[in-house]
């Protein structure tokens, strides 16, 4: 099912189907990325409970080894509408015999998004419902249109970052495992302008622990683009397709596997855990850039 939001000059739709927003729009401009298949089919999935690959594609929980695809099962999952206004709907999932078998935990996922001003903010609660330690990673994988106008080009943006950074990226092996031990430096002064090459090269850019709280995707002369406040997160993420006119903005709490890790869930970089009947909540924001 899918449900539209409205306040002022925006509109939004979100959908059952993942519990995604795959819409937004300011005076009839869409900046999410339509999920165009030749080149990307998805929009702004959900990552949970694991963020990235696990190492062969396993993950050991309490002694038992348990398979999950890249990035989990939340984004594949029917959410069901928990409560809706005229400029936000939560959304939310629990266990069903079908992720036990992959996640032997009840949890309850309950996602919000909320129209703002000039924007949107989306945030993750998760709590849990079970009688045992819970361990999870979230994420969030925002695919903005980029370029957002007729006659630019992808490499008329950057990446501007809220402070000074002189950071390296983490570097991933052919199987989407982070590679231990190896980074490679990547942003210099705050800014990165985008080229099709990065990606081409390293398939994902990945920044964990930096001082900012948040980047701006903006055109380079007009200044017109988005920013996501990635605060609440310790990883900020940015990939694409090469060619493809989109770019992912990607806050994480979590990471993929490692080469080197020992495969246990707690053992994750970055995974939370929650104690029987304890809650976390982590949201970022976006708000738009320049006017229409």
């Amino acid at each position: 099912m899918r449900f539209t939001l409205s306040r002022g000059a925006l509109d939004a739709a979100v959908q059952t189907r993942g519990g995604e927003l795959v819409s937004l729009r300011r005076n009839g401009a869409e900046y999410i990325w339509g999920g165009d298949p030749a080149f990307w089919s998805g929009q702004n999935p959900i990552l949970f409970p694991i963020v990235g690959s696990l190492k062969d594609g396993q993950v050991d929980i309490g002694g038992r080894t348990f398979s999950m695809s890249r990035h989990g099962f939340a984004r594949q999952s029917e959410f069901t509408l928990a409560e809706q206004g005229s400029d936000f709907a939560v959304l939310e999932l629990r266990e069903s015999g079908e992720t036990l078998e992959r996640y032997p935990f009840p949890f309850s996922l309950r996602v919000r998004h909320q129209l703002l001003a000039d924007g949107f903010s989306t945030a993750f609660t998760v709590e849990n419902t079970g009688a045992s330690p819970l361990p999870f990673c979230i994420g969030a994988h925002t695919a903005f249109r980029c370029p957002l106008r007729e006659g630019e080009h992808f490499e008329d943006y950057h990446l501007v970052f809220d402070r000074r950074e002189d950071a390296s990226t983490l570097l991933l092996t052919p199987e989407g495992l982070v590679r231990g031990g190896a980074e490679e430096p990547m942003l210099s002064g705050g800014v990165l302008p985008l080229d099709y090459d990065i990606f081409r090269r390293l398939d994902t850019v990945i920044f964990r622990q930096l001082q900012s709280g948040s980047v701006s995707l903006v055109h380079r002369e007009t200044g017109h683009g988005v920013k996501m406040d990635f605060s609440q997160f310790p990883i900020a993420a940015f990939w694409t397709k090469p060619g493809a006119p989109f770019l992912c903005l990607e806050p994480w709490q979590g990471c993929a596997a490692s080469d080197r890790e020992t495969g246990r869930f707690q053992d994750k970089p970055f995974a939370v855990t929650l104690a029987p009947g304890e809650q976390k909540t982590l949201a970022y924001t976006v708000t738009l850039l320049g006017g229409e």
